[in-house]
């Protein structure tokens, strides 16, 4: 009897907060279109869409076609709906957008190959007598992995899982938890980045100019962290393993192709034979020889399946591009940016305060949505605003990729710490605690990153791209 009347009180309550919600957003609605008339009232359909639990595509689509259809004053229905098609068409043309599915599709194969091993083996090998030496073999293996594969989530259950119980051991579980839960986005900005891609697209910064403005700041957030774990392992007089060439030698020659990958992908890139997206074919190609014939981790039989797999999530990254990016063309037609862009320099006067508020708002859009739906809806909204405050789209492009990574393991919303929590069978609020101290460190790395632009540009205007 008492669990139904607990059963029922939490009926009533979540029933009084989306009753709540919904009112709240009928409030906000009005008022908008109150001062602002039909544009202003967009805001409030996008938020009650979400809050009916409606996929992002769809609420994108609407918000479409009312832009086009119903705020659009000219011409019939179907004349004004046609720029929605044109812009999905035009988007579909681009030589890039290939290279979304394809280095998806790379990573994907490579991932169920067992790189993760390789990998760990390779990173072990090499650090593993320094102070942190461990700790520093899981960063290594973290973020070579999450460059490679994409997903911060299959490299904390890839990587986490192996390496957490030594970590466990050697420096406590609070530690362990909060190290691979921070490193598990880390080489997202690391060629070949399907982030810095999916940015490239929106907003047509040079994908080349954004793989190497990359470089600079991922190592600096690699090497803050292990410089952590290295002070925190001499202080707890973590055990080291002895170097041995022998076994580094083995090791590499384990994963010697995972390694190769990204080296014979950029020198491509920048040696002028191929492009991004004949880099991303041949990325496909060179990991099937790996995994199908040389290290036989995949049977050909697996191979459909893996396309399957990847094809679906990549479709319901590319619709949601797609929609956004209609949006965007109502916006851009509207001169919405614009407008937005002198308000802003209205009341914002200096470079330094954009700066630091764009921080704060992407480490909250970082934590309740997943990056790439972020980059589509927020890329063109902000853009011009910060190309206004003489912010470079390429600098841009980093600050809001390492923002953004950093958002999945901010509390109490980031996604790693929901992942972590459900792999490691540790209370969220667990999860939160361990992975603070980690975040103070990426933080300090990321204001480095937007306020320093020469640890992005330094190195582009240095190679005379």
């Amino acid at each position: 009897m008492q669990t139904v009347h607990v059963e029922r009180f939490a009926e009533r309550t979540a029933t009084t907060r989306v009753v709540g919600s919904l009112l709240a957003v009928g409030v906000l609605g009005a008022g908008l279109y109150w001062q602002f008339g039909l544009v202003g009232a967009l805001p409030a359909v996008f938020l009650l869409l979400g809050l009916l639990g409606e996929a992002l595509f769809v609420t994108l689509g609407v918000l479409a076609l009312l832009s086009f259809v119903v705020l659009t004053g000219y011409g019939s229905f179907t004349e004004r709906a046609v720029p929605i098609v044109l812009e999905m068409a035009r988007i579909t043309e681009s030589p890039v957008f290939v290279a979304i599915p394809m280095f998806t599709l790379a990573g994907a194969v490579m991932t169920r190959g067992g790189i993760s091993e390789r990998l760990v083996r390779v990173m072990k090998a090499l650090v593993g007598f320094l102070p942190g030496g461990l700790a520093i073999a899981a960063i290594g293996a973290c973020a070579f992995f999450a460059a490679l594969s994409g997903s911060s989530a299959v490299t904390i259950i890839a990587v986490g899982g192996m390496l957490a119980p030594a970590l466990q051991k050697d420096y406590g579980e609070p530690f362990a938890l909060g190290l691979l839960t921070s490193c598990g986005a880390i080489g997202i900005l690391a060629p070949p980045s399907l982030p810095l891609i999916i940015y490239g697209v929106v907003s047509g910064a040079d994908i080349q100019k954004l793989f190497v403005a990359g470089m600079v700041p991922a190592v600096l957030t690699i090497g803050m962290l292990a410089v952590y774990c290295s002070v925190r392992g001499f202080l707890v007089k973590a055990p080291r393993q002895r170097f041995d060439g022998a076994e580094l030698l083995a090791a590499c020659k384990h994963g010697i192709f995972a390694l190769a990958l990204p080296v014979l992908l950029l020198g491509g890139i920048y040696g002028g034979f191929v492009t991004a997206a004949e880099a991303s074919i041949l990325a496909v190609l060179y990991a099937v020889v790996v995994e199908v014939v040389i290290h036989r981790e995949v049977k050909v039989a697996e191979l459909w399946g893996i396309t399957v797999d990847t094809m679906m999530l990549v479709g319901s990254i590319l619709i949601i591009l797609l929609m956004a990016l209609a949006v965007t063309n109502w916006l851009t037609i509207e001169q919405v940016p614009q407008a937005a862009s002198e308000a802003i320099q209205g009341a914002v006067k200096s470079r330094f305060a954009f700066l630091l508020a764009l921080n704060g708002l992407l480490l909250v859009v970082g934590c309740v949505m997943d990056i790439f739906s972020a980059l589509v809806v927020m890329t063109p909204l902000i853009l011009p605003i910060a190309v206004a405050y003489g912010v470079d789209p390429v600098h841009l492009g980093i600050i809001m990729v390492v923002n953004l990574e950093l958002g999945f393991a901010t509390p109490p919303f980031g996604i790693n710490l929901f992942i972590s929590s459900a792999f490691f069978r540790r209370p969220v609020a667990e999860v939160f605690k361990a992975t603070l101290p980690f975040l103070g460190v990426l933080l300090v790395g990321l204001l480095l990153i937007t306020w320093l632009e020469d640890l992005s540009l330094a190195l582009v205007r240095a190679s005379g791209l």
